[in-house]
């Protein structure tokens, strides 16, 4: 296959979750990037080509013709040689696809135009027939509108008449992607002596069935599905729905939105494990290697039981008559939920018992449910527009934390996943540039807009505060809310009353889905007062326009001599009744179930940091992790004193649980990322070699320990990695991520190559991913410039590695300015979705001027906005930290 390719818009949404925190935290290396101002030659933004005609209002599809079903021929030649002649609009493309379909549809409003989606497909042959008469209708001409909409528009002799009933056929043929969407192409090794093998496999969410088949491709148009897949005796063929093997023909679906219809055709690709749930039959698909040495065999075991649970949760049977699961070599995203098969990447679903460790088998347990979550959340029901997405995954993350806890309680998901997600919503949703959940749909039209829709914000955020509703409302009478309801809102409401509830649970939801961010609560113990506002990181008078917002707020509070109470802050007034005023601390948000921080006056953090010191577990294991949390990110918010933030990390020296320490390691992060070529770097590394080694968890201690230069630890891990190096892997899996990073980090010319050997010849999915991230972790400038270089050929580094990997180097210190250089240099030709920078804020701004940012347009304005938060809060706290640091290694 040609090397020459260009990453899909498929992962441009993933380039953009996954660079915006490596963007922000880069600011030390400012001023050696103002020089190279003059050096930029950034090519112009395209120039969109007038459209042929004026298009339907703001991008939509109009809704006088409601598809019902589609009878679709696919034939991909992954092999066979296509004698007719094909407009093929790349030189370099050698695999095709052709195929016709035919949709029916019905008129509800009389029309001379048939608008629908068609993108990249060379389309001929338009026959409309009036299926009630039994007419063909004459077209009079077909084309396309140049610009976002990717309207086929479709134009008739004569009018449809409402009530009526019609059908469009076309015949079509385009190129097989090499861009991980659409109907694209997957190679992968098999066979003795080794042969490549090909697959086709299509990957559409959410605006690319339109490259596959013309279609109404927006998620409220359901329809029926007929397909029929051509493709070579002794390959594998699968659908959403059964196959009926003797005519290659995949039975008729369910009524489904276009963006979770699939077909998929390999070689080789054989089925592990079939079992039945009920009368359903489940197959987990993986290439022979994998079947061979049962690394599909946890994922096989754990779904049944997961959709047992679903199913008495949810209140309705799972609705397909198969399930499908299987391993892909290539895909963007991690899996892909379509309904009936669903698609993984090869590390979302094997797992090699005694190799991989404990965390991989986590992500594939969360994994499998977030995708079975959907069947029900995204499938059955579906939401109207993209603005509703949040709907969908937010409502699958969210049940996923059960579903894992039932079948896999020792992992403790419902503390660790959640206090993941609460982190990860707090650090986007704290800028300005961050955006509602739910947004006005006549904000996200284009296919931009839509992809930049599946952030943080809409699956993290949309957990948490679906968690928050649920410990509000009661768990009983969430879970009563969510059954078989297509009208979440209206369902929900009338559970909540019928259990005698007096939450008014669409006035209080509103509030958290149809505003931006969220807020910090102030709570004063010696007066009582308590208020709220936005919480930023830039209060600044370009925010203020959204300040002044209100939230419904459900505080659970408990104190030193109280349990927990539960009142809401429903009025912008203060409220002097709320709080007792007696000398003991107040502790609100309890076990983080409300999506807000909290701040205290100083006397009562004092007395907080004095129980976490004297008695820690009289507070509740997840505060305790997120009062440091909340310490520190109130200090990057000027409302708390650095030094007090600092403070709360004492309590650490004689804490066992993993929680607080992890908070404490990601905060103590920021400041390495912000102070790490200033004075404040030694002290600080002094300090957390003496105090902040965690004695009880073996990872972060190793982590912490070797980063900061332990003399012991980098000797310990140069020599497990050198005994590898010469004899065999005695490393534990569970602290091989950190190990292999460390010692390439210590380590030269010789332990990169060997990783990268390694890397290249490993079979087990965990230990290539791994191998990988640990590459980025050299010291050496060269061995970084050679591993960026490796970004750019798929044979070394598979397509959907890119954005991680690059970002990986964007982490280490040393890559910071090579991965922006590299990014910078190959914009156009890598993905205009990516930014990972350490670059001034002028940089920035000229950069996304100059550029057609695409779907990494908000990325870039919140790396842009992170800059200049940064650039003035490491001018401001300078020097009380390094005072702290020095004053704490001197007492």
């Amino acid at each position: 296959m040609p090397k020459q390719i260009h990453i899909s818009q498929a992962i441009a949404a993933t380039f953009v979750v996954l660079t915006v925190s490596a963007i922000a935290g880069l600011v030390t290396m400012i001023i050696m990037y103002q020089s190279e101002l003059s050096t930029m030659n950034p090519t112009p933004p395209p120039t969109i080509p007038s459209t042929t005609t004026a298009p339907p209002p703001v991008m939509r599809l109009p809704k006088n013709l409601i598809p019902e079903s589609y009878e679709v021929v696919l034939w991909p030649h992954l092999y066979t040689q296509i004698t007719e002649v094909i407009n093929v609009t790349s030189p370099n493309q050698t695999m095709l696809f052709t195929g016709n379909s035919t949709v029916n549809f019905h008129c509800v409003q009389r029309t001379s135009t048939i608008y629908l989606h068609s993108m990249d497909l060379n389309v001929s042959d338009a026959k409309v027939k009036d299926r009630d008469k039994n007419l063909n209708i004459a077209v009079t001409s077909m084309y396309y509108h140049e610009d976002q909409s990717d309207f086929l528009v479709v134009e008739l002799n004569s009018a449809l008449m409402a009530e009526g009933n019609y059908s469009l056929f076309l015949s079509f043929n385009g190129e097989i992607s090499e861009a991980l969407d659409g109907l694209y192409v997957s190679s992968y090794m098999e066979g003795d002596p080794d042969e490549e093998r090909f697959l086709a496999a299509t990957n559409i969410e959410p605006t690319l069935a339109r490259r596959v088949f013309p279609c109404f491709d927006e998620p409220e148009m359901k329809a029926v599905f007929y397909v029929t897949i051509i493709h070579r005796q002794h390959t594998v063929a699968l659908g959403n729905a059964d196959i009926c093997k003797k005519k290659l023909i995949i039975k008729k679906t369910v009524i489904m939105p276009n963006t979770i219809y699939s077909n998929l055709c390999a070689d080789d690709f054989i089925c592990a494990l079939s079992t039945f749930f009920h009368d359903i039959l489940i197959q987990t698909f993986a290439r022979p290697e994998a079947i061979k040495a049962k690394h599909v065999d946890y994922a096989a075991n754990i779904t049944g039981k997961i959709l047992t649970f679903y199913e008495k949760l949810f209140g309705i049977d799972y609705t397909q008559q198969k399930l499908d699961q299987i391993a892909l070599p290539d895909l963007n995203p991690a899996a892909m939920e379509n309904w009936g098969l669903i698609t993984y990447q090869e590390g979302g679903l094997l797992y090699e018992e005694g190799v991989s460790s404990f965390l991989h088998k986590e992500v594939i347990a969360t994994l499998i449910a977030h995708e079975l979550a959907h069947q029900w959340f995204g499938n059955l029901v579906t939401m109207k527009w993209w603005n509703e997405i949040w709907l969908n995954e937010g409502f699958a993350t969210y049940m996923s934390y059960f579903a894992v806890d039932h079948v896999e309680p020792s992992f403790n998901v419902k503390d660790t996943f959640v206090l993941s997600d609460l982190h990860t919503a707090f650090e986007e949703d704290a800028l300005a540039s961050s955006h509602p959940l739910n947004p006005p749909p006549q904000d996200i039209q284009t296919t931009f807009e839509i992809i930049e829709m599946f952030d943080p914000i809409t699956y993290s955020k949309g957990a948490i505060v679906l968690r928050m509703l649920a410990d509000v409302v009661d768990e009983r009478v969430f879970n009563k809310g969510i059954r078989v309801s297509k009208n979440f809102s209206s369902h929900f409401g009338l559970a909540v009353t019928e259990d005698g509830g007096h939450t008014e649970v669409a006035k209080v939801m509103d509030t958290w889905t149809n505003q931006i961010g969220y807020p910090v609560i102030t709570i004063n113990t010696t007066n009582g007062e308590i208020y709220q506002k936005r919480f930023l990181f830039n209060d600044t008078s370009e925010s203020r326009f959204v300040l002044n917002l209100w939230w419904e707020v459900p505080i659970r509070v408990m104190s030193n001599t109280t349990g927990t109470q539960l009142a809401w802050l429903r009025t912008p007034e203060i409220m002097d009744k709320f709080l007792s005023k007696h000398g003991g601390w107040i502790l609100a948000n309890v076990n983080c179930t409300g999506y807000y921080r909290v701040n205290y006056n100083p006397e009562n953090w004092d007395a907080l940091l004095t129980q976490l010191e004297t008695n820690p577990h009289r507070i509740p294991l997840m505060n305790r992790g997120q009062l440091v949390d909340d310490a520190f990110n109130l200090a990057r918010a000027k409302l708390l004193n650095v030094a007090l933030a600092l403070n709360s990390t004492r309590f650490l020296r004689s804490e066992k649980a993993y929680l607080p320490w992890e908070s404490a390691v990601r905060n103590l992060k920021y400041f390495v990322l912000m102070f790490d070529r200033t004075e404040v770097y030694g002290p600080m590394q002094a300090l957390k070699l003496l105090c902040f080694i965690p004695r009880h968890n073996q990872i972060i201690a190793i982590e912490v320990a070797c980063s900061n230069g332990l003399p012991e630890c980098v000797m310990m891990v140069q020599q497990m990695f050198a005994h590898w190096m010469n004899n065999t892997n005695i490393i534990h899996p569970n602290l091989r991520s950190v190990i292999y990073c460390q010692a390439v980090a210590y380590g030269g010319k010789a332990e990169w190559e060997f990783a990268w050997k390694k890397y290249q010849s490993s079979s087990d999915i965990s230990e290539k991913e791994q191998l990988r991230k640990a590459l980025s972790c050299t010291k050496t400038i060269w061995l970084l410039n050679r591993y960026l270089e490796y970004t750019l050929d798929p044979e070394k580094i598979r397509l959907m590695d890119v954005a991680s990997t690059i970002n990986y180097i964007s982490e280490n210190v040393a890559g910071q300015a090579l991965a922006w250089n590299f990014v910078r240099g190959h914009w156009e030709y890598q993905c205009p979705n990516i930014a990972v920078s350490s670059v001034c804020v002028l940089q920035l701004e000229r950069f996304a001027t100059d550029y057609a940012l695409g779907s990494a347009t908000r990325a870039v304005y919140r790396a842009i906005e992170q800059t200049q938060v940064n650039i003035e809060w490491v001018g401001e706290n300078k020097d009380v930290i390094l005072e702290w640091f020095e004053r704490q290694l001197s007492s």
